[in-house]
């Protein structure tokens, strides 16, 4: 295994734990993915809770469905492999994909309005969010070709009645957009309870903090520095995760 694809497991080995810590997962249900090449992506076991996935317990699989490699043996989650090849197989800046039922990201999901720009964190999304409507547990491959469309240039997307969904360009830029989606939809379900009228902020604004958001993404001095303090939660000094001993 060369020295890239060892980086890419142990990365996405980490954000699997990184979820977890952060009460992003549910049960053994979601999924995070990153791609290897043209061809191939990694995908969690499915039957491991978040926290127990490693880098060596991840699963190769193609884009056509075929399990190229599962040292578990449990094979993966039928509607893992719908939602995350359709994104990876029509998205070259797709490195990672992030899948999850946060209780905030459900919730939001559920309005009709969907995700406000009510704050800092929300303005981030501000027209770079996508829709997709559901059409029950995603089993249909015929669904992929419409969740690639309502993605369409986004970055993020909220699967109505069914969760929340990021791409990213690494592993670090996907977790850390979900993490802010997720915050998000918790300080808009906070205001929303209070039953007090909202702030509204202009166009103008939201579309500068927005574009302010994409610049700091860009850059090496953004999203590896906090990835890199990310995985300091873990206990790791570099962007590494082996398993368990």
């Amino acid at each position: 295994m060369d020295h890239r694809q060892q980086q890419l497991r142990q990365d996405l080995a980490a954000a699997y734990r990184l979820m977890a810590l952060d009460g992003m997962d549910d049960g053994i249900s979601t999924h995070i993915s990153v791609r290897v090449d043209a061809n191939r992506f990694l995908l969690n076991p499915f039957g491991l809770r978040f926290e127990e996935v490693t880098a060596d317990s991840l699963i190769s699989v193609d884009e056509q469905g075929n399990v190229l490699d599962d040292p578990t043996g449990l094979g993966i989650n039928p509607a893992g492999f719908t939602i995350h090849s359709a994104i990876h197989g029509a998205r070259s800046d797709a490195l990672c994909v992030l899948h999850a039922h946060t209780v905030a990201g459900v919730a939001v999901s559920c309005l009709e309005e969907g995700l406000l720009p009510l704050n800092q964190w929300a303005m981030q999304f501000y027209q770079r969010i996508g829709y997709h409507d559901y059409e029950g547990i995603a089993l249909d491959l015929d669904e992929r070709q419409r969740l690639v469309d309502d993605l369409g240039p986004h970055m993020s997307m909220i699967l109505r009645q069914h969760g929340v969904l990021v791409v990213g360009t690494s592993v670090g830029d996907a977790f850390l957009r979900m993490r802010d989606l997720e915050r998000s939809c918790q300080a808009q379900l906070a205001a929303q309870s209070t039953g007090r009228p909202l702030v509204s902020a202009s166009h103008a604004l939201c579309d500068k903090v927005a574009r302010q958001y994409d610049a700091w993404a860009a850059s090496p001095q953004g999203t590896d520095l906090a990835w890199r303090a990310e995985l300091r939660r873990l206990g790791l000094n570099a962007p590494a995760l082996e398993d368990s001993p």
